[in-house]
């Protein structure tokens, strides 16, 4: 169990800003593996973030509450998915050919898709999630329980299923950029699925999944057209679209 546990905190310690165990040493073979375990890591940052929701909304007005918790999500994962979603904009939005839009990503300023893109982001899931609270705050705990990890495995389908876009290994997320094994996709699909089958009804499961999956295909298969592959940053954007498919397709099916 040692190995599996260093590359579940080498996930850990690379998608968040969380300490590790000081016994877990940085390795290139454990960071290559990490992808699989990102799923559960959603697990830890929902965790945090439904707890925090939850708590919160005992002494402060839900929508208070919802705001105070995602910044905590945000902290802990140091904006990883967020910074590459507004690339994502940026790039997509403004480039004309591959290596322009990649070149763009790359910049580490921050354009108008990308500031528009991600104050819109940002405004969709608090807004979701408050009407979510509405129905109490272990509603939307819930539905952060389960986002976090169904929106990490929609990122993993992408890696896993289209090549890296970019030509060299200059991004730090080059090292991920390999296919997982049949174990590793089994074990990434239990720690992104559980939680939608176990804490959800099953028309309110099926809608948040049915929806996220719909909308990783079409960002897959615009991805595949713009550059023929994946990138970190478009990765961090699946994170996040589906991440807000996940509430939207909750919110839907509510009872």
């Amino acid at each position: 169990m040692r190995e599996p546990l260093a590359r579940f905190f080498t996930a850990l310690g690379y998608f968040t800003r969380l300490p590790v165990p000081a016994w877990v040493a940085w390795s290139p073979e454990r960071l290559a593996r990490a992808g699989a375990w990102l799923p559960l890591v959603g697990w830890v940052v929902g965790l945090a973030g439904a707890a925090a929701l939850y708590a919160l909304a005992q002494v402060l007005p839900a929508s208070l509450a919802v705001i105070l918790s995602m910044a905590l999500t945000i902290r802990l994962t140091g904006a990883l998915h967020e910074d590459g979603f507004a690339d994502a904009c940026d790039g997509l939005g403004g480039g004309w050919d591959k290596a322009q839009i990649l070149a763009i990503m790359k910049d580490s300023r921050i354009g108008s898709y990308g500031a528009i893109g991600i104050v819109l982001m940002l405004l969709a899931k608090a807004a979701a999630l408050i009407e979510l609270a509405a129905s109490g705050p272990a509603t939307a705990a819930i539905a952060l329980l389960v986002a976090h990890p169904l929106s990490r495995l929609a990122a993993v389908g992408v890696l896993h299923a289209l090549p890296y876009a970019r030509s060299d290994d200059s991004s730090k997320a080059a090292a991920l950029a390999q296919r997982l094994s049949h174990g590793e996709l089994i074990l990434a699909g239990l720690c992104g699925l559980l939680p939608a089958f176990v804490l959800l009804a099953p028309l309110q499961g099926l809608s948040a999944l049915g929806l996220a999956a719909l909308l990783t295909l079409w960002l897959a298969r615009l991805f595949l057209r713009r550059l023929g592959g994946h990138t970190g940053d478009l990765l961090g954007a699946v994170q996040q679209a589906a991440e807000l498919a996940c509430y939207i397709g909750i919110l839907a099916h509510w009872a």
